[in-house]
């Protein structure tokens, strides 16, 4: 099982603050930083100092990390043209040395769209489709020769398709909970599968959907890695639990049945059971970023126990 480090930085962190987090990750054996995109906190915080850019972020931890993968869950697909993204991805890709990993969805939060002055489309889903179209095949584009896209949203005409990742194919993860399209998405242009905050049966059931979709597309289902992002709230005893969960203002039985959350006993035993319908990985979402000792916790306590 690989666990991978994942922040929300838009409920409160600055960039030197997700430097120490990123650094923490490195140092403690995890295999990947990633953060969300997101530009207005949720719920009751302030998100004090306020928010910051995912891949402005990311290209300052490339040069400023030296193993760990960088990536989004999920970069929103309404903040960039589609052409523009797959310009920033490659840069940051070749800044890092080939360690970055995008995540790109449909976005869903329309207050944010809302303050910051973004388009919020209602026809989101088709824009992702032709968005991961794009990204995919200018990165694909042979040099020498060009990229052209005539679609409903999006028109691209004798493009350079430059410049190219450093990577020969920079993974692209797709997610999500719709029955239909999310799962041909995946099958169609995803090297990961991420459920994001679901349970054990639901996640067992949309894995199975995009396994199917996979063979439909002449795909081997095993070409994909799944995975899952869960909020983790772990604690030496009970009571180190319960001061996280009202550190990050959730409750201890909640985080228990939909999160990763008690002893690293608990946790191992928790992880198990999504291993067990085929996850291979796990973002970990880390709510309090100034708590290190819950990073070092988890990684000498809870990784050795995975294999």
């Amino acid at each position: 099982m690989d666990l991978r480090i994942f922040t929300e930085p838009q409920q409160g962190a600055n960039y030197d603050t997700l430097l120490k987090v990123a650094k923490a990750t490195e140092e403690l054996r995890f295999s990947a930083f990633f953060r969300s995109d997101h530009y207005l906190s949720m719920g009751s915080g302030d998100g004090l100092p306020g928010p910051t850019d995912a891949w402005i972020t990311l290209a300052g931890l490339a040069r400023e990390t030296k193993r760990i993968r960088l990536g989004t869950l999920m970069t929103a697909g309404t903040f960039r043209f589609p052409g523009v993204l797959a310009i920033q991805v490659a840069q940051v890709d070749q800044m890092s040395g080939g360690r970055v990993e995008l995540g790109l969805g449909a976005a869903w939060f329309e207050e944010e769209h809302k303050a910051y002055g973004i388009p919020f489309p209602a026809e989101r889903g088709a824009r992702l489709e032709e968005q991961l179209a794009i990204v995919t095949g200018l990165w694909n584009t042979k040099p020498g020769q060009t990229f052209d896209h005539r679609g409903e949203y999006y028109q691209l005409e004798n493009s350079p398709a430059l410049p190219k990742p450093l990577q020969d194919r920079v993974p692209v993860l797709i997610g999500g909970q719709g029955a239909k399209r999310t799962p041909r998405l995946a099958a169609t242009y995803a090297d990961e599968f991420n459920m994001a905050f679901a349970s054990v049966a639901d996640t067992e059931a949309q894995f199975g959907r995009v396994r199917a979709a996979a063979v439909t597309a002449g795909r081997s289902p095993d070409d994909l890695v799944y995975s899952n992002a869960l909020v983790a709230c772990v604690g030496r005893d009970d009571a180190e639990v319960a001061r996280r969960a009202a550190v990050i203002g959730r409750d201890v039985d909640e985080l228990k049945a939909n999160g990763l959350a008690g002893t690293p006993a608990e946790v191992v035993e928790r992880i198990a059971a999504f291993e067990a319908v085929g996850s291979s990985r796990i973002y970990l979402q880390m709510l309090d970023l100034d708590d290190l000792d819950h990073l070092e916790l988890i990684s000498s306590q809870v990784l050795p126990q995975l294999g």
